[in-house]
């Protein structure tokens, strides 16, 4: 596996995956989302204000392993860039009946392509997630998918930003209303432990402490929770339900490799 500490000095860099890299709920200045992924560009881009540094973000929300795989993947063949970010498989997961052990499978073999046209890969763990209503009783399928991240990772010689050991996440500020999709606080979180992750010289503290502040009584998280199944859980389970996702005719918000 390489050494975490070594630097990292790419010029291009090409984000795959679902909404997680594509950044929803983290609005950026030109009214689309931007996310950790936007974000970690910028902090690559800026390491070397003397050069062109090119940047594509492919994650479409909704993606399932397949579909990143079948749309996103070949772009990486076309383009070689010197860093992949590859994040995918969460929705999979979420599925009922799902497999981790056959996504693995899966997600190995895109890896192996990919490594075969870009010159790093970084892959993300899923979130540890014990403290999010619903969510948690998925926590352990999670936890085996990851462990086969970890392993695939190793085989591979991955970069790996590891998002079920950030704790700064577990408090309800890392999260946007929906508690399916990262604050802005809460992507530049998860962007600095990936540059972390990559070697790069960045300031700043993934697990930095939030401000205190007074936690909500039982009887106001009850409430804050019935809303929250109104608003969103029952909605995207909906969706589900009908075989609907939420990047139905949504394309990639950054398609070419172009100057940041």
């Amino acid at each position: 596996m390489p050494d975490l500490l070594e630097p990292f000095d790419p010029t291009s860099y090409v984000a795959l995956g679902d909404s997680f890299t594509e950044g929803l709920n983290d609005p950026g200045p030109d009214g689309r989302f931007a996310g950790w992924a936007d974000r970690l560009a910028g902090m690559l881009a800026a390491g070397h204000p003397d050069r062109e540094f090119r940047y594509a973000n492919l994650a479409v929300r909704g993606r399932l392993l397949d579909q990143v795989v079948a749309e996103q993947v070949p772009e990486v063949r076309r383009i070689r860039p010197d860093l992949v970010t590859f994040c995918a498989g969460g929705n999979d997961i979420l599925r009922p009946g799902s497999d981790p052990d056959e996504v693995a499978e899966r997600f190995e073999a895109a890896v192996v392509e990919l490594l075969a046209h870009a010159g790093t890969v970084l892959v993300c763990t899923g979130f540890d997630t014990r403290t999010v209503p619903v969510l948690r009783h998925l926590r352990g399928k999670i936890a085996t998918y990851n462990g086969h991240l970890r392993a695939v990772a190793d085989r591979h010689g991955l970069r790996v930003a590891d998002l079920w050991s950030l704790r700064s996440v577990h408090d309800r500020r890392a999260w946007s209303d929906d508690r399916l999709h990262l604050s802005p606080e809460g992507h530049q979180r998860v962007a600095l432990l990936a540059a972390r992750a990559l070697g790069l010289p960045v300031e700043g503290d993934p697990e930095a402490p939030w401000p205190r502040r007074p936690e909500p009584s039982s009887a106001e998280q009850r409430r804050e929770n019935l809303q929250w199944a109104r608003a969103y859980l029952i909605p995207w389970v909906g969706r589900r339900l009908r075989g609907e996702s939420s990047g139905d005719h949504v394309e990639a918000k950054r398609p070419d490799l172009l100057p940041l």
